[in-house]
């Protein structure tokens, strides 16, 4: 047989999509939840191997957020939101926490320049008193997608090509003509905040609802932002060209050469609120995370500020192995049912067992400040040295219990075995709010930058057309302007 080329075997050949196995996938577009908008089953199969396979791509480097710079320092409460959490980290003004922060570019490789057109990542590790929780975000408030089972092909489609290792505009559009849902996301990315000047210039965002809840059980609903105190600057394509031509590591190295003079870098973290009660009186689903919440409606509340004040010691320890996971949170604090966010919980801490080894949380910069106590024993790379007989739960010889117990959301889930998309679409109705709101010169750049993307080698007539009528559906002035300059020649 000719390995190269060799395919899976054809005996029962078909044209439909199967999984590893050959089992038939009758939705590769919905996760299985509990219910429209519940939590998502394990056992969804299709999705697990899925995302477990994609965590698997690369190795050592990370398949996303491989470039990226981290710093240390500390979280301090300025505001009082004990009503909202009983959260430890939150309850009491003037309380400081340790913090790790790792900022970090999206789809391109460890090496990349850090002027290229990109989301960023915005990653705070607290080490609180009740252990560490992960604040994992971007520098944009919203989404390409709602559902984590895209995730995978999301990224390949940003990705170089697995022929030609370009990355290709036409496999973009090609994509994302099946998810218009997309479209508030590309008004970030290619806006002028698609290139921050700097990593101390950049907004953060936790991107997904959460929910806070207080000492009586009461949870709400949050969304976590970050406002840099020094302001939010961004770099035009000319800008990005000249810096990235003096140093492709420019961020990181204005991180660094800061915090070494003294010019501590800091953020204000600020709330929104909402009472799941009211979640369905909006034209949007408060759970898509391709939709922001109006701060109209839901104002920003101060809650504490984040300075980085110490670099790290050494880049590999405590830069590369730095792991972050939204399935880290603490007493207080708590997962929504955004089935983006679902399907990280799983997908986050999976990729780093396999890019790390299961031990992954015993290294210095991922453990926890406060004592731990489980029957977690061996594997590759434990290092912790343990004397004890008793490696098993419950023991009448051990007198390690239970922890108290504490809050969690109260609301009940129900429903059928569903994989379902949700009912609010309204896919471009903030997308073109957030064009209209440009001044006459940044929509201009907008537009050169969309059309010299759609008007890029192999984009298809059928996406540009596709993509032409969805940009209309967001604003016709920006449909129209598109349709003028982007040429669709019939193949």
């Amino acid at each position: 047989m000719d390995p190269i080329k060799y395919r899976p075997r054809d005996t029962f050949d078909t044209q439909s999509f199967t999984n590893n196995a050959g089992q038939p996938v009758f939705n590769n577009t919905n996760s299985m939840s509990v219910g429209k908008r519940g939590p998502l089953l394990l056992e969804d199969y299709h999705l697990l191997e899925k995302l477990a396979n994609f965590d698997r791509e690369r190795i050592p480097e990370r398949v996303v957020h491989a470039r990226g710079a981290t710093a240390k320092g500390f979280f301090e409460v300025t505001h009082d939101i004990s009503h909202l959490t009983c959260a430890d980290v939150f309850n009491d003004v003037g309380k400081k926490t340790p913090v790790a922060m790792r900022f970090s570019t999206v789809v391109h490789s460890r090496h990349s320049p850090e002027t290229l057109r990109d989301p960023r990542g915005f990653a705070v590790k607290f080490y609180t008193r009740e252990g560490n929780w992960d604040l994992v975000g971007n520098n944009f408030p919203v989404f390409f997608i709602r559902d984590g089972i895209k995730f995978p092909d999301m990224v390949h489609s940003f990705k170089p090509n697995p022929r030609t290792e370009n990355q290709e505009w036409w496999r973009v559009w090609d994509f994302f003509s099946h998810h218009p849902e997309s479209c508030h996301m590309f008004t970030f990315l290619l806006d002028d905040m698609g290139i921050p000047k700097d990593y101390r210039h950049m907004i953060g965002s936790g991107v997904h609802t959460f929910r806070l809840i207080n000492g009586q059980g009461k949870d709400h609903y949050v969304k976590f932002h970050w406002k840099p105190t020094c302001g939010e600057e961004n770099l035009l394509d000319e800008e990005a060209e000249i810096v990235g031509g003096k140093d492709f590591s420019h961020a990181t190295h204005d991180l660094i050469n800061s915090i070494d003079a003294g010019m501590f870098p800091e953020w204000k973290l600020f709330i929104q609120v909402m009472d799941p009660i009211t979640q369905d009186d909006y034209e949007f689903d408060p759970l898509d995370v391709t939709k922001i919440w109006p701060e109209d409606r839901f104002p920003l509340m101060p809650v504490g500020r984040m300075v980085l004040n110490r670099n790290v010691d050494n880049q590999f320890l405590e830069n590369e192995q730095i792991a972050f996971s939204p399935a880290l949170v603490v007493p207080g604090i708590y997962y929504s049912e955004d089935k983006l966010l679902q399907t990280r919980i799983f997908s986050y801490t999976d990729t780093q067992r396999y890019r790390l080894g299961g031990n992954y949380l015993m290294l210095p910069i991922n453990a926890p400040k406060n004592a731990h106590h489980n029957n977690h024993y061996d594997g590759a790379l434990n290092f912790m040295h343990r004397e004890e007989e008793i490696n098993y739960f419950p023991s009448r010889l051990n007198k390690v219990v239970e922890a108290p117990e504490y809050p969690l959301p109260q609301a009940n889930v129900g429903g059928p075995r569903a994989k379902a998309t949700i009912e609010k679409e309204n896919n471009f109705q903030q997308a073109g709010e957030r064009f209209r709101s440009f001044d006459p010169e940044r929509k201009e750049r907008f537009i050169t930058r969309v059309s010299d993307a759609l008007n890029a080698p192999r984009v298809s007539p059928e996406a540009k057309s596709i993509w032409l009528g969805y940009w209309s559906e967001c604003d016709i002035e920006l449909g129209r302007r598109l349709a003028s300059t982007v040429k669709i020649n019939k193949m």
